[in-house]
């Protein structure tokens, strides 16, 4: 199993507290807008005297209001089309071990959400890579490209929409012909959907299943845990119109028994936050997505996509190892007691070699901690390239 690049280097951020000093977090996606009150309030409030074991696909009535949610964001499925996972982490294992045998192949876009990497490995399959490049950034690659990869043992093509690690959002357009390649070859396609709501400069996000002529081929993955800013909650769901693929995915299920109860009471809850918390959020991602951009476009040397949805970018250092310069960052280096964790780009990667001088950033943080964090950065690659 591969290390996670967001998480590898937390003993010497922990290490750096210990020296006093303080880290701003450009790492890993935990955002820090509050979550809906209407959801802690459920589970404070729950009522229960025995915490029980609920059905395996989730709770009937949670995965009606689910069904309510995606007819909202005109998709159209029913409860029944819904298996509800413990996170969006559980739902993509279940859509890997049931449409893949082991030794079977899947195509992925990268650079891709690096736990891709870890879900292959722990399902016996391999991910077989297309380049996205940032200086058209990151696009969906011409669909040639996709082509040339397809064997016998290819069962699917995995995308994020948005994309973590470099917010893309895919067009209308592209979906299709993703739709096309996956009809002609008869594979899955796979959409890993969990940033759906953010969305920026106007554009819409286009759903697999919002696609004519897809059932059978579509499978989502979903998540409470961005919407929702409910990471702990650790809820999901599968959601696909194709019965073998639900079925099958059904004794995945049963065989890890149930999703955790007081957290689908929180998250059934959280299906009635007000659109008002969107519009809220989606501003202020939307100003620290361009405070970010802005900042970095002034450092030299430093080249970054200018992401349409989620909150994460991919920046380009002027450096040979983004690895070797996240850990000195939080060895060796300061600014008045402040330093930076960053992700460093590679381990969101399959192919070897590639995205060695590349960093992730996620714009969880304030904007004036924004500025700060890329000053400190700026300040770094001075002192790192001498």
């Amino acid at each position: 199993m591969p290390q996670s690049p967001i998480r590898k280097l937390v003993p010497f951020a922990e290490k750096a507290y210990k020296q006093g000093k303080t880290v701003y977090h450009l790492n890993i996606g935990q955002p820090d807008i509050k979550t809906p009150q209407i959801a802690l309030d459920a589970v404070k409030m729950h009522g229960l005297d025995i915490l029980a074991y609920t059905r395996s696909e989730g709770s009937e009535a949670y995965r009606h209001k689910i069904g309510n949610y995606y007819a909202k964001n005109d998709i159209h499925v029913k409860h029944d089309d819904i298996i509800v996972t413990t996170g969006g982490s559980e739902a993509l294992l279940f859509a890997f071990g049931s449409i893949m045998d082991v030794d079977d192949e899947i195509i992925i876009p990268e650079p891709f959400y690096a736990n891709y990497n870890g879900f292959s490995i722990a399902s016996g399959v391999k991910v077989v890579p297309v380049i996205s490049k940032i200086e058209n950034n990151f696009a969906l690659p011409p669909i040639e490209e996709f082509e040339k990869l397809i064997t016998p043992k290819t069962k699917g093509i995995l995308i994020c929409n948005p994309g973590n690690p470099t917010g893309y959002l895919y067009s209308k357009e592209e979906i299709r012909k993703l739709a096309d390649i996956v009809k002609k070859h008869d594979l899955f396609l796979i959409a890993d959907e969990v940033y759906r709501e953010f969305a920026y400069d106007g554009a819409k996000h286009y759903s697999i299943l919002q696609e004519e002529g897809l059932d059978d081929y579509a499978i989502v993955i979903d998540s409470v845990s961005k919407r929702y800013s409910m990471c702990g909650a650790r809820i999901g769901c599968l959601v696909s119109k194709n019965k073998q693929v639900i079925q099958t995915a059904l004794k995945f299920a049963q065989a890890r028994l149930s999703p955790p109860t007081l957290a689908q009471i929180a998250s059934e809850a959280a299906l009635d936050t007000p659109q008002s918390y969107f519009d809220d959020v989606i501003e202020e991602y939307v100003e620290r997505r361009n405070t970010l951009i802005a900042e970095l476009n002034k450092v030299e040397g430093v080249k970054v996509a200018n992401p349409k949805g989620a909150f994460y970018c991919i920046a380009e250092l002027p450096i040979k190892n983004s690895d070797a310069f996240a850990q000195w960052l939080l060895e060796e280096f300061d600014v008045d007691g402040e330093t930076v964790m960053v992700a460093p780009a590679a381990g969101f990667y399959s192919t070897p070699g590639v995205g060695l001088n590349q960093i992730r950033i996620a714009y969880v943080l304030n904007k004036e901690s924004l500025v700060k964090a890329v000053n400190i950065i700026k300040e770094a690659l001075k002192v790192y390239k001498e």
